[in-house]
């Protein structure tokens, strides 16, 4: 399956959805419905180079940019998600480069889950309280950040969330940034946007506690393979 986002439009806020290989597919999936949603934003998904990039867990998944580092237009909104593909995102100066180069021109720099590593990794937490998957929080210090345990994260024009569903939180959060709360109310209606999930796990501090720990182990080498991949980003290896 391919997904491309629609094509440009001047008289929207342009947000430059970032995609690598192995990307969590509701972290980007989840923005997009909500902006797709409203007459506020325009959504441009961009990668390395123009061919389509696979999300991870689901074989076949694949997204289309728009346009790659190259030929990206300006943007208002600069947008990166999490993903198994993070360490080696990390890893590849042209990824970096691109975003330390349109940060500064951007009116937002946002993330969704360990999206916000990727942003510390190119020096755009440093200073910063931020959010990511609760999982990896203690290694937002490694990239500058400070840490802190909400659902969204708002710091100066740094805009992070937590992990994958926090992401339709985010988007509704922009849009109410861009385009006012009635904007972000009528994105959640449309969308019906109420959740009621069965149980009360979503959380470390609502889940039973072996389960908090069984995941915490299983996703514990990991934890430790991303937290040398970052301190030998930011040259402390």
């Amino acid at each position: 399956m391919k997904v491309r986002a629609t094509k440009s439009d001047p008289m929207k806020t342009t947000i430059g959805m970032l995609l690598f290989d192995d990307f969590q597919l509701l972290d980007v999936a989840g923005p997009l419905e909500v902006f797709g949603a409203t007459e506020v934003a325009q959504p441009i998904l961009i990668a390395r180079s123009n061919d389509p990039v696979a999300a991870s867990h689901w074989n076949g998944v694949a997204f289309t940019p728009d346009a790659d580092f190259e030929s990206a237009p300006a943007l208002d909104v600069l947008f990166v998600p999490g993903g198994k593909g993070i360490s080696r995102a990390v890893e590849d100066p042209a990824t970096l480069a691109f975003l330390a180069e349109r940060a500064p021109r951007a009116r937002y720099i946002t993330s969704v889950c360990t999206g916000a590593l990727l942003l510390g990794a190119a020096g755009l937490l440093h200073g910063y309280r931020a959010a990511t998957h609760w999982l990896y929080m203690d290694l937002l210090p490694l990239v500058g950040a400070q840490p802190v345990d909400e659902r969204i994260v708002r710091d100066r024009n740094r805009i992070t969330s937590g992990g994958v569903t926090a992401g339709i939180d985010f988007g509704l959060a922009l849009i109410a940034e861009l385009g006012g709360d009635l904007a972000a109310q009528e994105a959640q209606l449309y969308l019906q946007y109420a959740p009621a999930p069965p149980f009360d796990a979503g959380e470390p501090r609502s889940a039973p506690a072996a389960l908090v720990e069984a995941l915490r182990a299983r996703w514990q080498p990991n934890h430790e393979a991303r937290a040398q991949v970052l301190r030998k980003a930011m040259g402390s290896a």
